[in-house]
């Protein structure tokens, strides 16, 4: 597969990451290396990949623990330590081997480590090759209130190599297959039809579905790569889905949800909602939220949950002058931006899901 130009860096994928990695290690003069795993991908992605990485540059491995409870401030305090503590200077490379918490969090660790060290992304999970592979977003949590603190800053580059799919469980799996839903949601009816019919697809044609919904964000990004208009589409379903994410993580007496899982009932909600108030069409609904329950099956919500979740979104990084803002569809590939939903709406989406 061709490479996919983003802005001032390149999407390199499978075989071709490792030629277009050992040149540019060949290019720049880097004064080391610091590979950056959390416990998993330590285990499972770590020895592949040092197996071909080629270089004569001293390398240091740091390792983080695993889960997005660890994507906060404290971790990035200790990896900033042991980048003092190893003698990494503003000539230092870092390189990321993992899914969204550890991409995100080194390109934060990187970006203001002496001001900023260069860093590359190798996404390991498929949501972070969908989602964290464009865009140059960094960041880390505040408590459980997502991605708070970060910049937006761009890798030298960033590696898709599939293989490392094949170390991930089904439920990581269907966590990234959300992003790709809705990038066909937010962008391109045709894409939606391909990502709702996979009953024979193949590694193949997953490969081509990868790089198509890269594509598509790197498109997106590449038209507002500062978030001020257009590239506020990606957030559809994620007004919802970050709070319920926040609220599950939290709660006492409920299972965590992982980030796909939570925007996959976040895009329900969002397209109910759209329906009522931008006459997203009836049939489409339907369809959107047979496809995610029979992907991701039904969580509960109890009518007491909705005040918190409500109340957890008045945190959105999307919102502005006390509003919360929503992304909605007119229909498939049409979003519309910014749109302000009533709390009764709200809950009237909640009882659609239930029921």
């Amino acid at each position: 597969m061709n490479s996919i130009q983003a802005a001032n860096y390149f999407v390199h994928f499978n075989s071709n990451c490792y030629t277009k990695l050992h040149e540019h290690l060949q290019d720049i003069n880097y004064s080391k290396i610091f590979i950056l795993v959390d416990t998993h991908t330590h285990e499972y992605c770590l020895p592949n990949f040092l197996a071909v990485l080629a270089t004569e540059t001293p390398i240091e491995v740091i390792q983080i623990d695993a889960g997005e409870i660890h994507k906060n401030i404290e971790t990035c305090t200790g990896v900033w330590n042991v980048l003092s503590e190893l003698n990494a200077d503003r000539k230092s490379l870092m390189i990321n081997v993992g899914g969204g918490v550890v991409t995100d969090l080194g390109g934060f660790v990187a970006s203001t480590f002496k001001r900023g060290i260069s860093y590359i992304n190798v996404p390991t999970s498929l949501l972070a090759m969908v989602d964290a592979s464009v865009g140059g977003k960094t960041g880390v949590d505040l408590g459980t209130l997502k991605n708070q603190i970060g910049v937006i800053n761009i890798p030298e580059m960033v590696l898709i190599d599939t293989a490392f799919l094949n170390t991930l469980p089904a439920n990581e799996m269907r966590s990234g297959l959300a992003e790709m839903l809705k990038h066909g949601l937010i962008y391109d009816e045709a894409y939606w039809k391909k990502m709702i019919d996979l009953s024979n697809f193949t590694i193949e044609d997953l490969d081509i579905l990868i790089y198509e919904s890269v594509q598509i964000k790197n498109q997106v990004v590449t038209e507002d790569p500062t978030e001020k208009g257009l590239r506020k589409i990606l957030n559809f379903g994620h007004t919802l889905g970050h709070a319920i994410e926040s609220y599950f993580l939290t709660h006492e007496t409920k299972k965590a949800l992982l980030h796909g899982e939570a925007i996959a009932i976040g895009m329900v909600l969002a397209a109910y909602i759209s329906n009522k108030q931008t006459q997203f069409p009836l049939e489409k609904l339907t369809e959107i939220k047979k496809v995610i329950l029979d992907m991701y099956g039904k969580v509960t919500f109890e009518d007491s949950d909705y005040e918190h979740i409500i109340d957890l979104m008045k945190y959105d990084k999307k919102n502005s002058h006390g509003n919360i803002n929503f992304v909605l569809l007119t229909d498939i590939g049409s979003p519309v931006l910014d749109k302000i939903v009533p709390n009764a709406t709200i809950i009237d989406a909640f009882n659609f899901y239930n029921s």
